[in-house]
């Protein structure tokens, strides 16, 4: 595909408000909806290991009841147009957008400006949102998935804010309170280091003037800056737990180690090794090796999750119980293998290609578009990024991809998480 297909700053409209607030905003009259993205650096890293789930918790009361309208109005109004809001967090950020009809585009900012501004946190709202997560974690303890996970963060981030949940834990959520998420929604919610993209069927110009209309004056004098996330070494070693689950008839499997920053030099190189080891085609080396040539595994693949802090390389796989250790012994050979041999050139191309491919149709439509929109603010790589990210990903070479697998994986010093029956003896 040609350069001028991809959004660039020719077409990419960004806007900086004197408040710190970011707007960028594409005009794609394809359709005649709209997509709203955005963020506000008011993550789980702001909370302490007490606290864990305080960040999540606040940003689900967000739309829960403004200054300006109860819960039963926000959503009677956005079910009225067919329009929808959404709030969600993570580690550094809390989320939210919107999507609607063009002429809808008002409503919707409107009502995430006042959850975003002006919640109220009802005390009864509190209580509901308290025992949806509570049921959640009750789910979570009887999921192998889940577990593994969260064993995996555990061990892998000892004294880590990483190794903490988003969501808490069953104390934790008991025991926050109103007052508590009241004082976070002060600290860190405001418009500095803020970023709304708004992209669809609606002129630029226009675009930044509504986003303006109602974000424009909003000034938190209190606003603190999220933490950030501090280095994570590798373990010294590898090491290992078990999450006991004798009434399940799957284990699943998570092993990793910290990876590079999304802003680091050779992350394409770290992440086009990763789509050659566990995602391109049935998964990758990893899925073909462990699923399709030794029948072991239900699911198996690796992920590399670049952000703004020391996200994990894992892989992982779901198997029956008395399969774990040669699944883990058949994933331990592949990273083997990726950092002693170099790729084939077929191979890499092939590789290279999907993930070159894979661009265009990740911004087929609106929603896709703000979320890549978005990361490109949100890791400052440019607004011309994706015009260059093809010719980026093709001046990638056999020895980078190894040197990527040498430097950023290892066979020992990972962290490996079971959850599970234990295997018959």
């Amino acid at each position: 595909m040609a350069n001028i297909h991809y959004p660039g700053p020719e077409t990419i409209h960004r806007h900086v408000l004197a408040n710190g607030l970011t707007i960028l905003a594409y005009e794609n009259f394809a359709s005649e909806s709209v997509v709203v993205e955005g963020l506000v650096r008011a993550g789980a890293l702001g909370e302490s290991a007490d606290q864990a789930g305080l960040a999540a918790f606040t940003t689900a009361l967000l739309d829960r009841g403004t200054a300006q309208h109860s819960f039963a109005d926000i959503y009677e109004a956005l079910e009225g147009v067919g329009a929808d809001i959404y709030f969600s967090c993570d580690k550094h950020t809390a989320d939210f957008g919107a999507s609607s009809l063009v002429e809808d585009v008002d409503l919707t900012l409107t009502l995430l400006a006042e959850s975003l501004r002006e919640p109220t946190f009802p005390a009864q709202q509190v209580a509901q949102i308290r025992g949806q997560t509570l049921t959640s974690l009750v789910m979570r303890a009887n999921d192998t998935g889940r577990m593994a996970r969260l064993a995996f963060h555990e061990l892998l981030y000892p004294e880590h804010p990483y190794g903490r949940s988003v969501t808490g834990y069953p104390n934790t959520v008991q025991a926050i309170t109103r007052e508590e998420i009241i004082q976070f929604h002060q600290d860190y919610f405001g418009p500095q280091g803020m970023i709304i993209t708004i992209v669809g069927a609606i002129e630029a110009e226009k675009a930044v003037e509504k986003v303006t209309a109602v974000f424009g004056d909003w000034h938190n004098p209190q606003q603190k800056p999220l933490p950030a996330a501090p280095p994570a070494p590798r373990p010294a070693r590898l090491v290992r737990t078990h999450i006991p689950m004798p009434d399940k008839a799957q284990s699943d499997i998570l092993l990793g180690l910290p990876g590079p920053l999304r802003t680091a030099p050779d992350y394409l190189d770290a992440s086009l090794m990763n789509t050659i080891l566990g995602v391109f085609g049935m998964m990758g080396r990893i899925g073909q090796s462990v699923r399709e040539e030794q029948g072991l595994a239900y699911y198996a693949y690796s992920r590399l999750q670049g952000s703004l802090g020391p996200a994990p390389w894992f892989a992982g796989a779901g198997v029956a119980p008395d399969d774990v250790e040669q699944a883990i012994a058949a994933i331990r050979a592949e990273i083997k293998r990726m950092q002693e041999e170099r790729v084939p050139a077929e191979e890499l191309a092939d590789s290279q290609a999907f993930r070159i491919g894979s661009v265009p149709v990740s911004l087929e439509n609106n929603s896709g578009l703000a979320s890549v929109i978005s990361d490109l603010e949100l890791h400052g790589l440019g607004l011309d990024y994706l015009q260059h990210f093809p010719d980026l990903i093709r001046a990638i070479t056999p020895e980078r991809v190894q040197a990527a697998a040498q430097k950023y994986l290892s066979t020992e010093q990972l962290a490996i998480a079971v959850a599970g029956p234990q295997a018959a003896s």
